[in-house]
Parts: structure tokens; C-alpha cells; sequence
């Protein structure tokens, strides 16, 4: 992992004091967070708000995969409460090391947190820089096998559960397709939704054809039939 070197004194509060603001007199009320370079050297502090606000400052985070002895990669789906990708299927444990942690530290502290995951033996991975137009991560990422008892703490995670990883590939290859279908016209997708639907009960086998059709063209990122609705679909 890459050990944070934190400063003798407290690091410096960022973004920098405005003309005539003491840096002492900002009160400060939310969760600080160390700002690093890509050796892990702590070169300020700054709160959750602005490091995702759009300004790039490096931050280091942990995330821990869990595995069970069946070989199946436990996934949490994020609470709809969360404030950065609510309901999204994520890592099983992920966050933020706060300011004056250890990345050890951060680490037990998240699995406590969010699976009241107490007992178990991290093995480092591999640590890496992610980013995109807002933020930038330094990541640490750990790994820990056995048969865990996991308990989710509602306010942090709304499921979970352990998936082999056929399953995680499938599901993924679904999430690109609808991905692509949501990018096509909106009445395409209107007629070709209400199309598919249109067999679900009156006839399932039709159903599945449709359905597996709609798919298979849809990955390729081709439209396919007539999609003019005439105005007589419901709009719903």
C-alpha cells in the first residue's frame, strides 16, 4: 500500500485563504480529507465537498474485495442516500481515509462501517490513480478470503450479496446495452419497449423471442422495424 507521510504540523486547509481570511478563521464543519502527490505525501487538507467539487486535488481512498471460499466476489449496492452514485453496485467496501487515518487505519474503519466486517486478514493489491472530470483518487485496494458473517449497515448499503463471476459478466454486458439503448431516438425506444411488452403475458415464448432480439440488435447498435407510433402508444 502507499503509507500517507503526514507533516509535522497540520497540513495546510485548501483552497488557500481568500485576501484578508486568516486560515483560522474558516470554520470547518464537515469531514476533512488529507490531499496527497502520487507518492502519498500529504501536502494539505481539504473538505469531502471540494475534493468532489470539481478540483482535481489527489485523495487517497480503500477498497477491499471480498471472496468466499466458493470463489463468489461479494458486491454492495449503495444506499440511495449516498451523495456520489446512489443505488450503483460497487466494491464491498470503499472510502474515504479522513484526515490524520492511516490507510490501515481507513480501511478497518470502512469494513466496521459499512458490513460490520470486524475479523479478517487484508492482503494489498495494487494502488493506482483514478480520474475523472471531477475528482482524482489515489486508490488502495485490498483483498480478504474466508466465510464471513456480513451485516450491512442500511444507511450505507441497501443490499448485498456474493456473485460468480459469470454473473458479473453478464451483468455487465447488460449494463452497456442499456447503456446504448437509452441512447437511441426516445420514440424508438418507446415503440420497441411497448412492442417487447406487448407479449409478456399474452405470450411468453414470443416474449423471450422478442426480448433476446431486442438485445442482441441493441448491443450490435442497430434499430431494426417500423417505429413510427402515430401518436397511439401510451405515454407511459
Amino acid at each position: 500500500m502507499i503509507e500517507l507521510m503526514y507533516p509535522m504540523r497540520p497540513a495546510p486547509v485548501l483552497p488557500a485563504p481568500r485576501a484578508g481570511e486568516e486560515e483560522r478563521d474558516r470554520k470547518v464543519s464537515e469531514e476533512m480529507l488529507p490531499v496527497v502527490d502520487a507518492s502519498g505525501e500529504v501536502v494539505g487538507q481539504a473538505a469531502r465537498s471540494y475534493v468532489h467539487g470539481g478540483s482535481r486535488l489527489l485523495h487517497p481512498v480503500v477498497h477491499l474485495h471480498i471472496i468466499d471460499r466458493l470463489g463468489r466476489l461479494y458486491i454492495q449496492k449503495r444506499s440511495a442516500s449516498k451523495d456520489l452514485y446512489p443505488g450503483r453496485w460497487d466494491t464491498a467496501v470503499g472510502g474515504h481515509v479522513g484526515y490524520g487515518e492511516t490507510v490501515a487505519e481507513a480501511l478497518v474503519r470502512e469494513a466496521s462501517e459499512e458490513l460490520k466486517l470486524f475479523d479478517f486478514n487484508p492482503v494489498f493489491l495494487d494502488a493506482y490513480i483514478h480520474e475523472n472530470e471531477r475528482e482524482r483518487e489515489l486508490v488502495n485496494v485490498f483483498a480478504t478470503i474466508g466465510s464471513f458473517r456480513l451485516r450491512p449497515d442500511p444507511a450505507e448499503v441497501s443490499e448485498g450479496r456474493y456473485w460468480t463471476f459469470p454473473e458479473i459478466e453478464a451483468a455487465l454486458k447488460n449494463a452497456r446495452c442499456w447503456s446504448k439503448f437509452k441512447g437511441l431516438p426516445p420514440l424508438y425506444q418507446r415503440v420497441r419497449a411497448y412492442n417487447v411488452a406487448f407479449f409478456r403475458k399474452r405470450d411468453p415464448a414470443q416474449y423471450r423471442k422478442a426480448l433476446v432480439h431486442l438485445i442482441e440488435e441493441t448491443r450490435q447498435g442497430r434499430m431494426y422495424g417500423e417505429w413510427n407510433d402515430y401518436g397511439r402508444l401510451p405515454d407511459d
